[in-house]
């Protein structure tokens, strides 16, 4: 494995936070949220499960983030309104047929010469061979991966295309499989029919560390510019 990075490094690295305008696209529990409002942003949350928008509230705010309720592909923004639009492991979330359309509204509501940077988990490693036998995401992320390659359609050109090695925490097997029917409420059923297969590679599969459970995640980054 190379050099461990966070997110939040490589996200700092790439771009200067301080005071910029931000949408972040399936903000989830907010912690990317969090963190750019730390770093000086002023940072929207856009997320549309029930689940993950009262986790991200229920956290005391760094700032003056608002988390709103909305999907990728129809972005309750005006034109222009950012500078800056993120999504964090989030693409491969929005429908198939609509990925191409979430990178076109980010476009639309970034201001002119504005980023957009799609942060997106590569389909290896053992964070996703601990996910894959409840959601093997191997076609979504590939198909995700082929609408920011196509980006271009939508007055979007590549800048910067970064790849690294992360890691996930999990206190316990129980935080793991809260997170994963809070990401997704439908995976219930499926996680709980093989949940002591997935507590055996839970506990194959993690390293234990000071910071709980983890579990390691190629990343790729890549940096968009609206032109």
């Amino acid at each position: 494995m190379s050099e461990i990075q966070s997110n939040e490094s490589v996200l700092s690295e790439a771009l200067d936070l301080k005071d910029l305008q931000i949408a972040d696209i399936g903000s989830g529990a907010g912690e990317m949220v969090r963190y750019m409002t730390s770093q000086g942003a002023h940072v929207t949350g856009l997320e549309c499960g029930d689940l993950q928008l009262e986790k991200a509230r229920s956290f005391p705010a760094e700032g003056d983030e608002v988390y709103l309720q909305g999907v990728g592909q129809q972005q309750p923004f005006d034109d222009d309104s950012f500078d800056v639009v993120t999504f964090f492991n989030s693409l491969h979330h929005v429908p198939l047929e609509h990925m191409a359309g979430a990178l076109a509204e980010a476009m639309r509501v970034v201001k002119p010469a504005g980023t957009v940077y799609v942060g997106e988990p590569i389909a290896s490693g053992r964070g996703f061979e601990l996910n894959a036998p409840i959601d093997d995401e191997t076609s979504v992320r590939t198909a995700a991966y082929d609408a920011i390659r196509n980006a271009a359609t939508h007055g979007l050109k590549q800048v910067r295309e970064i790849f690294y090695d992360t890691v996930y925490h999990y206190e316990n097997f129980a935080a793991f499989k809260d997170r994963m029917i809070r990401i997704d409420p439908e995976r219930r059923a499926p996680f709980e029919a093989i949940e002591d297969d997935l507590r055996s590679a839970f506990e194959r599969l993690g390293i234990a560390d000071g910071d709980g459970i983890r579990f390691d995640q190629p990343m790729r980054v890549n940096v968009l510019q609206k032109v």
